[in-house]
C-alpha cells in the first residue's frame, strides 16, 4: 500500500487512442468509440481521451476535437479530453479556436493535449521533419495556452506567424484555468514543456517507460522553477494499456479478439518492442512481462496503481488505455470493473459500507448467530402472540 505523504489518483477514466482491428467499417468503429466514452460516463468515469492520427488504417480519428464535440451532446459529466493533438500539424490559433468550441458545446468539460505526433507515417504525408516535431510542438504549445489565457499574441517561428492573435470565444468557465496537458512517453520534451508553461502531463504506457517514468516528474519541477511556472501532481495522469475481466483466464480470453493483429501492428509502428512468437499465449505473456500490458481483475489492478503511486511519488489521474485487444463487449466490461471496483477504493467510497457492514456482523451472541437476528425473531414471535391473543378475545367478545 502507498504511504500517505504520496498523493493517491482521485480521478480515473479511458483513453482510447483508439486501435481498431481491420475488417470492420469506419463508421461502426467510430460508433463503438463513442458508445466506449458514453458507457465510461454512465458509469461515473472523470474523463475519456481521444487520439488523434492520419495513417496506418488501425487508428481512424483524424479529428479528436470533432468526435469530442459529438459526445458533448450525448454525455453529461466526463470531461472530454484531445489525447493528444499533434501541434506540428496545425496552424496553433486554429486548433485553439477549435477547442474553444468543444468547450463552449461541453459547458466548459473540455481538455487539450499536446503531443508532436505520433506516427512517422503522419509527418512524412504532411512533409513534417520528424526531428523538428518536438520544438514545433513547444512552440505551439506556447502560443496555444496564451490564446487561451486571453492574450493577444503575436509570434513568428519557421512554420507559423501569428498577428495580434486573439480568440473570439474564450473558455466557458473563466473562473478556472482550462485544462492543457503535455503527452509524455520516453522523451523528456514533454516533461520540459509541461514544466516551461506550467501545465498538466500525461505519460502514457508508463509501466513500460522505465527511467523516464521516474524521471518525469523531476524535469517538469525542474523546468518549472526555472521559468517561474506553477506545476501539480493533482495534474499528472498516467495512463497503460490495461485490460480487466473477472478472472485472469477471462481476460486472456478476451485478448483472442485482437490482441494478436494489434501487437503486432505497435511492433512495427511505434517503440513497442516487436512480437518474437507468433503464438498468442507468448506474445500475451512477453507483452505483460514488459510492463505495457496489464491485463487481471479489478484486484490486481489496485496492486498495480498503489505500485505506480509509490514509484512516482503520487499523481492525480489514472487513466486505463482501452482498445481492440478486446472486443467492445469486453472493453465495456472493463469499464464497468474500474468503476465497480478499483475507483471506490481509491476515493475512499467502501469505508463506510465496510465499517457498517463490520459493525453490524459483529454484534454477536453466545451462539455465533448476531444479535439482529435474535432481535428479529423475537420480534416477530411476540407481533404473533399479540396478535393470537387479540382474535382470542374478539372470540370470547363475540360469544
Amino acid at each position: 500500500m502507498s504511504t500517505n505523504e504520496f498523493l493517491r489518483p482521485n480521478r480515473f477514466g479511458i483513453f482510447l487512442p483508439p486501435y481498431n482491428i481491420a475488417g470492420i467499417s469506419p463508421n461502426v468503429l467510430l460508433k463503438q468509440a463513442m458508445d466506449l466514452v458514453i458507457h465510461a460516463d454512465r458509469f461515473g468515469l472523470d474523463e475519456a481521451w481521444m487520439g488523434e492520427h492520419h495513417s496506418g488504417g488501425a487508428e481512424v480519428i483524424g479529428s479528436p476535437e470533432t468526435i469530442l464535440a459529438a459526445l458533448s451532446q450525448v454525455t453529461s459529466n466526463i470531461r472530454l479530453g484531445t489525447g493528444v493533438n499533434s501541434l506540428s500539424y496545425h496552424n496553433p490559433f486554429n486548433l485553439a479556436e477549435r477547442l474553444m468550441l468543444v468547450d463552449q458545446l461541453s459547458k466548459g468539460r473540455a481538455m487539450m493535449g499536446f503531443g508532436p505526433g505520433q506516427l512517422v507515417s503522419d509527418a512524412y504525408m504532411l512533409g513534417v521533419d520528424t526531428n523538428r516535431q518536438r520544438d514545433m510542438m513547444a512552440e505551439a504549445a506556447e502560443a496555444i495556452v496564451r490564446l487561451i489565457r486571453g492574450e493577444v499574441v503575436t509570434m513568428e517561428t519557421d512554420w507559423f506567424t501569428l498577428k495580434e492573435a486573439r480568440l473570439q470565444v474564450l473558455p466557458y468557465d473563466r473562473r478556472k484555468p482550462f485544462d492543457t496537458v503535455v503527452a509524455s512517453v520516453a522523451s523528456p520534451s514533454g516533461p520540459r514543456t509541461a514544466g516551461r508553461l506550467g501545465a498538466g502531463m500525461l505519460t502514457m504506457s508508463v509501466a513500460g517507460a522505465g527511467d523516464s517514468l521516474r524521471n518525469a516528474w523531476s524535469v517538469a519541477q525542474t523546468e518549472a522553477e526555472f521559468y517561474g511556472t506553477t506545476i501539480s501532481r493533482e495534474n499528472w495522469r498516467l495512463s497503460n494499456f490495461m485490460h480487466l475481466a473477472d478472472s485472469v483466464d477471462q481476460a486472456r480470453k478476451d485478448f483472442e479478439y485482437g490482441f494478436a493483429e494489434m501487437w503486432d501492428y505497435l511492433g512495427q509502428i511505434s517503440v513497442i518492442p516487436k512480437a518474437e512468437t507468433t503464438d498468442l499465449n507468448e506474445k500475451i505473456d512477453a507483452a505483460v512481462e514488459t510492463g505495457i500490458i496489464f491485463l487481471g481483475t479489478p484486484d490486481t489492478a489496485i496492486e498495480y496503481i498503489e505500485g505506480l503511486v509509490e514509484e512516482t511519488g503520487g499523481f492525480g489521474c489514472f487513466l486505463m488505455n482501452t482498445n481492440d485487444f478486446a472486443s467492445p463487449a469486453a472493453q465495456m466490461r472493463s469499464i464497468e470493473l474500474m468503476a465497480e471496483r478499483v475507483v471506490p477504493h481509491f476515493r475512499g467510497q467502501f469505508n463506510g459500507v465496510d465499517d457498517s457492514r463490520d459493525w453490524t456482523l459483529a454484534k454477536r451472541n453466545e451462539s455465533g448467530e448476531t444479535i439482529w437476528k435474535d432481535q428479529a425473531v423475537t420480534a416477530i414471535e411476540l407481533a404473533t402472540k399479540q396478535y393470537e391473543e387479540e382474535v382470542s378475545q374478539r372470540v370470547n367478545a363475540m360469544g
